[in-house]
């Protein structure tokens, strides 16, 4: 997508030598050379371009919210969240997983398409141990590996943005690379809006807890800590009208569904292990 952006913005420049000698196309044969390249437009986003679009949403996020400074707990959050991934239906991605945390009390987290997954430092406090925070990197890695974030992308928008760049006037007409590039910021903003301030479908994030409890059971993580967080959020939940409680369906009925999911057990080897060095690294 970044290739092909720049692509377009330099075939968008005037010619340097002067473009007297070239042969003029009309604008019907341009039209019938664009007709089978639409046809293209109605493919699903490839991997580079989730990756690119999901880029763009985390610099939004991050205009909003400045990453923590600690590179301890920042390396920590990482090697959770690799560990979960590793384990989920999606375990590599283009440029693969990326976590970080966010300088703010506000417990949210964030799936940028592609793999960059950002948590708050107020839901890295909300959590009690490690196993609860691999269950919120894993809910969050589900959206990644469900394409969550890219489905939120109006399918009329993209088909646009692919027929700019498919089309032969693309490579003739200026106008059409300054088009490409709002088509393409149109996407970003369905993407951010769902995420940040409209939040997933009820059924995105029911698949989301299922897929994170599935994932946490085959990372050797106790499969209940969803269950055990979301009965800690149920709390908060009732004072709280920002960040996950805003964009998420209530907890009570996540909860619900989720216990039925983990079923009951004991708990997974080294859980102690894990929760000491959770407390260490904890802020």
């Amino acid at each position: 997508m970044k290739r092909a952006l720049a692509f377009l913005l330099l075939a968008a420049l005037p010619c340097a030598g002067g473009c007297a000698g070239m042969d003029v196309v009309s604008a019907a044969s341009v039209a019938a050379k664009g007709v089978s390249k639409a046809v293209a437009a109605s493919r699903p986003i490839s991997d580079s371009e989730e990756y690119y679009v999901g880029r763009s949403v985390a610099a939004r996020i991050l205009a909003t919210y400045p990453l923590v400074q600690d590179s301890r707990l920042t390396l920590y959050v990482n090697e959770v969240g690799l560990a979960v991934a590793r384990k989920s239906a999606r375990p590599e991605t283009f440029h693969g997983y990326r976590f970080a945390v966010l300088d703010t009390p506000e417990p949210n987290a964030f799936a940028c398409p592609g793999g960059i997954i950002l948590i708050t430092r107020g839901l890295v406090a909300t959590c009690d141990n490690e196993d609860q925070l691999a269950a919120v990197l894993a809910h969050e890695v589900a959206h990644v590996a469900n394409k969550d974030g890219v489905n939120s992308i109006s399918k009329a928008r993209w088909t646009e943005v692919l027929t700019a760049m498919g089309t032969e006037a693309a490579r003739q007409y200026a106008g059409v690379a300054g088009n490409l590039v709002t088509l393409f910021e149109g996407s970003i903003d369905d993407v951010f809006k769902t995420i940040v301030v409209n939040g997933y479908s009820r059924s995105a994030e029911e698949a989301a807890d299922r897929d994170a409890v599935a994932t946490l059971t085959k990372a050797g993580y106790d499969p209940q800590a969803l269950a055990q967080l979301l009965s800690k959020m149920m709390a908060k939940e009732k004072g709280g009208t920002g960040g996950i409680f805003k964009t998420h369906p209530p907890t009570s009925e996540r909860l619900a569904k989720v216990k039925a999911e983990a079923g009951a057990g004991p708990p997974p080897k080294d859980e102690a292990v894990r929760s000491q060095r959770f407390q260490s690294l904890k802020i």
